[in-house]
């Protein structure tokens, strides 16, 4: 049995480095996947088949340990340490589990690095009084993204420090969500995609690890991609898509072969395969729309699509400042939610655009308000009653001028007292009460798409405030 350098530092640059100790373990070798400072990756080989652990903990705090979920049962191991700080030294011992019994490791140990220069200062936070945080914040993390090449993915603690990140290069994260597998499931595009249109569909594990990549031009991904990803229950792909069509426009001032482009939605399996799609060209004549002309290039400009409580699904649009539920088997229009839609809406309820459009849970349509008309933007929650087609305003949160964003933007709940909300053209990420009180405030270096809330006890044991 080779025992190879036991002490030993992690380096930026992956530099790998090997070991032994314990009973049944031949090697260990260490590495830095992709470069992250955050991450360690451990393989060992071991003599007999077993199933293996990692403990691990600062050298500074032997009473708080973090552990690793076991191995399968087999002679090589690839086990990934996550909660890891910058720049901070880390003991681990490797548990070996054969039929039942137990056997531990001697102690190693390793230093991480510090922070890439390129993500440092980042992130500041601005919080008034820690001490009215709610506890399911303080425990919990704020997911943005960088759009930008290189794309990097960023998950936040309540202190503004960077507790998980997961960087490509020659690309850019164009909306990010966080899905109920406790996966993370992106939009990635070039620099010749504008905003939040991509080619690329990327899902990582926790751990970093690939488990679907998608790229525009393979099986059915023939279109565009753009603002919105999620798992249906199937945990197949929904999202929204581009379509255009040739179209004779002479009728209202074009040609005979304009090209008139929109929105519509399409539902991949997890190997590419179209299983439902849907577009707007189904359901609405471009000739009817007097607008036609001017937004031919983008014309409704679909922006979120989400799931009501009956499977349906909500499709947000910022051209006409509507929401539309659509039957997620026939493609019918059930209703439509906004100006001149089928609900009365009380006059404080008229919005201009509606961006991250959900249903919450407490059961209310929620919707990110852009304000273009007012110039201020802020949160609404409606209650619908679908049956008679109307409309309660339950939640109206006005953000200050001062965060006013025409574009983009989300709003989220995190208790059922605060929520919290993205305004994207100030890079700023506010935490507010129901009476719009500010709790808390990320300013950021990057401009973030949207800002959603991860709970803590869904990315455990990867990730834990402790």
């Amino acid at each position: 049995m080779k025992c190879i350098l036991l002490n030993f530092l992690i380096f930026l640059a992956g530099m790998f480095l090997t070991g032994c100790g314990g009973s049944g373990i031949e090697t260990i070798s260490l590495s830095a996947p992709g470069r992250n400072t955050l991450k360690v990756k451990i393989d060992v080989k071991t003599t007999h088949k077993n199933s293996l652990r990692i403990n691990y903990w600062t050298k500074s705090d032997s009473l708080t340990k973090y552990t690793t979920p076991s191995s399968p049962e087999g002679t090589e191991h690839a086990l990934v340490l996550t909660n890891l700080r910058p720049s901070s030294q880390y003991l681990y011992q490797i548990i070996s589990t054969n039929g039942g019994a137990e056997t531990s490791s001697k102690v190693y140990d390793f230093k991480t690095p510090g922070y890439p220069v390129w993500i440092q200062d980042f992130f500041r936070v601005i919080a008034p009084d820690p001490a009215v945080l709610p506890q399911t914040f303080k425990e919990g993390f704020v997911l943005i993204a960088r759009r930008e090449t290189p794309g990097i993915i960023f998950m936040l603690d309540s202190k503004g420090e960077i507790r998980w990140y997961h960087q490509v290069n020659g690309t850019g994260f164009k909306t990010t969500h966080f899905t109920h597998n406790k996966t993370i499931l992106s939009i990635l595009g070039t620099e010749e995609y504008p905003t939040s249109y991509g080619n690329e569909i990327l899902e990582l594990s926790m751990t970093g690890d690939t488990l679907l990549h998608l790229k525009k031009g393979e099986g059915d991904f023939r279109e565009t991609v753009h603002h919105e990803i999620i798992l249906n229950p199937k945990s197949e792909i929904v999202t929204l898509s581009v379509q255009t069509r040739i179209m004779d426009l002479t009728s209202v001032g074009g040609t005979a072969k304009d090209t008139v482009k929109s929105d519509g939605i399409i539902v991949l399996d997890r190997k590419g395969k179209k299983v439902w799609s849907w577009s707007v060209f189904d359901v609405l004549d471009p000739l009817k729309d007097p607008k036609i002309m001017q937004e031919k290039k983008d014309w409704m400009h679909a922006n979120s699509v989400n799931f009501d409580t009956d499977g349906n699904y909500l499709v947000s649009f910022y051209n006409n400042g509507q929401v539309w539920k659509i039957d997620a088997k026939t493609g019918k229009v059930i209703w439509k939610f906004g100006k001149k839609g089928d609900f009365v809406i009380p006059e404080e309820g008229i919005f201009d655009q509606g961006h991250a459009v959900h249903k919450n849970a407490e059961g209310d349509l929620m919707l990110f308000d852009n304000g273009t008309s007012r110039e201020q933007t802020r949160t609404l929650t409606f209650r619908l009653d679908e049956k008679s087609k109307t409309a309660a305003v339950t939640r109206q949160i006005i953000l200050p001028k001062e965060i006013y964003t025409a574009r983009m933007g989300s709003a989220y709940l995190v208790t059922g007292e605060t929520i919290l909300q993205c305004s994207s053209k100030t890079n700023t990420v506010v935490l507010t009460n129901r009476e719009g009180r500010f709790l808390w405030m990320l300013k950021s270096r990057i401009m973030p798409y949207r800002a959603e809330f991860i709970p803590g006890n869904l990315v455990a044991p990867y990730l834990v405030n402790k």
